[in-house]
């Protein structure tokens, strides 16, 4: 670890446009056709809104970037457009999704926006702690259930968050499937607790002018 506390001030979104309603969303007492800022989506149906809704994580953390580095942020849904035309997503049924599939991802964010995204396989703690500390946000495949830092997560893997920030003590994650107050902006993640969640994977991104290291 770098031994210094660095954290990015990085503007938050959700994967949902109603962030206070999430924890309905996610125990599905409300369903996100029913989201009332549904519209701001981009969506053409509440339909289609709820279909991708809960698979937006990784457009989510992209939006979050692109603000931070001060690019235009497209709403969800026409940038989830564009993604499935990168391959950064795959329809492959009626109701499954392939994706996010981190090499055209990072294409993609690298032609379009002129970001420069790193597709990192093998990521370990100290690695995300370099990355932070040089001026990089790092997208990282965990569970979604660190939301609660649940004691026993069933795989790791499978969500995806933006780490924000990083020090001795843990890094600082924007999720977004978050819980609203608790860990949806800055949430401290222990290093001693990530390891649970966290599937040793992900995208380190840089704007243009930093480049990746």
């Amino acid at each position: 670890m770098t031994g210094s506390t660095t954290t990015h001030r990085v503007p938050y979104y959700s994967q949902w446009e109603s962030a206070d309603l999430v924890p309905e969303f996610i125990t599905g007492a409300r369903s996100a056709a029913d989201d009332p800022l549904w519209q701001k989506s981009g969506a053409d149906s509440r339909e289609e809104y709820a279909f991708w809704a809960p698979r937006m994580c990784g457009m989510a953390c992209l939006r979050m970037a692109l603000d931070h580095w001060g690019h235009p942020v497209p709403p969800s849904l026409p940038l989830l457009h564009e993604a499935l035309e990168a391959g950064a997503y795959v329809r492959t049924g009626e109701t499954t999704v392939k994706g996010l599939i981190y090499a055209p991802f990072a294409d993609w964010a690298t032609r379009r926006w002129g970001l420069h995204a790193e597709v990192r396989p093998e990521l370990v703690a100290a690695d995300i702690d370099t990355e932070i500390a040089r001026g990089h946000l790092v997208l990282l495949s965990v569970h979604k259930t660190i939301r609660t830092l649940a004691p026993s997560p069933p795989q790791r893997g499978g969500h995806l968050v933006l780490a924000v920030g990083a020090g001795p003590a843990g890094l600082t994650l924007h999720n977004p499937s978050g819980l609203p107050g608790r860990s949806q902006q800055f949430h401290h993640v222990p290093w001693s607790d990530l390891h649970r969640f966290f599937a040793g994977r992900g995208v380190v991104l840089g704007s243009h002018a930093q480049g990746v290291q």
